[in-house]
């Protein structure tokens, strides 16, 4: 099963890098093992690969994950360490799981880095999603798809999405789903 959530991890300089990523995970809801599979092109496989530990978090924050997804952040958001001090937590999150990396099969563009979780805390009650929360969560993914998809296709499946959110979002939906639009727009 693939379980969206939010990728921390350091670039060479020292900073913050944040991605959209669904690892795998099993389905029993134990989350000790899970693999992640980004891009070899990817900042997350670059920084795992150098510094093979990361914080995978479970939000229902979906306009935190459309800036991941398209890594525009007015602000950045706020993060504090993890009590190991191996990783970074971002403070609007519902649940973390800070891991360390036990494999990576780079042999293909769609990289399998296996992961172990190390610790793992809650911070808040998971709200839950309505239809326009799925609705960005389906757009940021989108969103990542430029220069992969065709812009067409992208742009008919947002406007069928945006139909959702102007029916049922609240301010933060609106919010990330028209920073996502105007992201695809500005890719054209």
């Amino acid at each position: 099963m693939i379980l969206e959530g939010l990728i921390t991890t350091r670039n060479a300089d020292g900073q913050v890098h944040i991605s959209p990523m669904g690892p795998e995970v099993a389905e029993d809801g134990q989350l000790q093992t899970f693999v992640l599979k980004p891009f070899d092109t990817s900042g997350t496989y670059r920084n795992l690969k150098r510094k093979p530990s990361g914080v995978l978090h479970i939000t229902d924050n979906v306009l935190l994950l459309a800036q991941a997804a398209i890594h525009r952040f007015d602000v950045p958001p706020p993060l504090a360490e993890n009590s190991s001090g191996d990783g970074l937590v971002l403070k609007d999150t519902c649940r973390w799981f800070a891991f360390e990396v036990v494999a990576i099969d780079d042999s293909a563009q769609r990289v399998r880095i296996t992961c172990r979780v190390t610790q793992q805390g809650d911070v808040r009650p998971f709200w839950g999603f309505n239809r326009a929360k799925h609705a960005v969560l389906e757009a940021a993914i989108l969103a990542t798809r430029v220069g992969i998809l065709e812009h067409g296709e992208i742009k008919d499946r947002m406007q069928d999405l945006k139909v959702i959110v102007e029916k049922t979002a609240g301010m933060q939906e609106r919010q990330a789903f028209d920073l996502l639009e105007a992201y695809v727009r500005d890719q054209a």
